[in-house]
């Protein structure tokens, strides 16, 4: 399935952030650029990796009016144990969001039928609940924060100037594009 403009469904979930326990539901996602990070499992290998990288960019992502959440099937008791007992978890400002009904996963079909856990889903999704960039990564491969940070910068630099398009490995600043005849075959 292609979810390239479709709309997040509603959801209500637990989670776990900054030492408190709490829940997430769809509206918490409104009115602001949102990063679902869906990941395997707490207590894992890839993983911490992940979020320690995602926390290190976490103001960058803040600076762009984005909010980060990362997702698993496992509890918020979990995410508050894992963060409890790792120092580099410990150290995450942004909401863990647990998804133990799958709300969020089996929408996204992110769930493995063997493991019973998520793949490596990137949701970016715009102020208004609609997906405007994806990837989905299979278990062993990690993902990079920065590159996630440069797809949000480019989809919000489209957002805001539709006639312009943004090349490979285009940041802010950078030249656009502007779609035209005269650039056919030019390129």
């Amino acid at each position: 399935m292609n979810y390239i403009n479709k709309e997040i469904p509603d959801f209500d979930v637990k989670a776990y952030q900054n030492g408190e326990l709490k829940s997430y539901n769809k509206q918490n996602l409104l009115g602001k650029w949102s990063i679902l990070f869906f990941y395997p499992a707490d207590f894992s290998f890839v993983c911490p990796t992940e979020l320690q990288d995602l926390e290190k960019h976490y103001a960058d992502f803040k600076a762009n009016n984005a909010e980060i959440y990362s997702v698993s099937v496992d509890s918020e008791f979990s995410h508050m144990a894992w963060a409890e007992n790792t120092d580099s978890i410990g150290k995450i400002e942004y909401p863990m969001l647990a998804d133990q009904k799958h709300q969020l996963a089996d929408f996204f079909d992110l769930i493995d039928s063997d493991s019973g856990q998520a793949y490596r889903g990137v949701y970016i999704i715009n102020p208004e609940g609609i997906i405007k960039s994806y990837t989905v990564n299979a278990m062993g491969i990690g993902r990079n924060a920065e590159e996630i940070l440069r797809t949000l910068e480019a989809a919000q630099f489209v957002a805001e100037n539709g006639d312009n398009v943004c090349p490979a490995n285009w940041h802010p600043g950078e030249k656009t594009i502007v779609p035209g005849a005269d650039l056919v075959g030019k390129i």
